[in-house]
């Protein structure tokens, strides 16, 4: 298991964590994702290392920005 936790500017409410839950769950091998609006954390955990690069690119889709931790 990997766990990575990035950063995450933009997001103001629930909706908000949903839309960034939605895309990075559908990146393969994701295992869980953890998000907080509050906190602007994003907690992804996966079978393997995953590519800062596509857990960026889900964040993006989502409508916002992110930097890894």
């Amino acid at each position: 298991m990997s766990t990575t936790e990035y950063q995450v500017t933009g997001m103001t409410c629930g909706h908000c964590e949903m839309s960034v839950r939605e895309e990075v769950e559908q990146i393969a091998g994701v295992e869980g994702v953890d998000v907080s609006a509050k906190t602007g954390r994003l907690v992804v955990t996966a079978e393997k290392a995953l590519d800062d690069s596509d857990v960026l690119a889900a964040v993006a889709e989502a409508g916002y920005s992110a930097v890894r931790a």
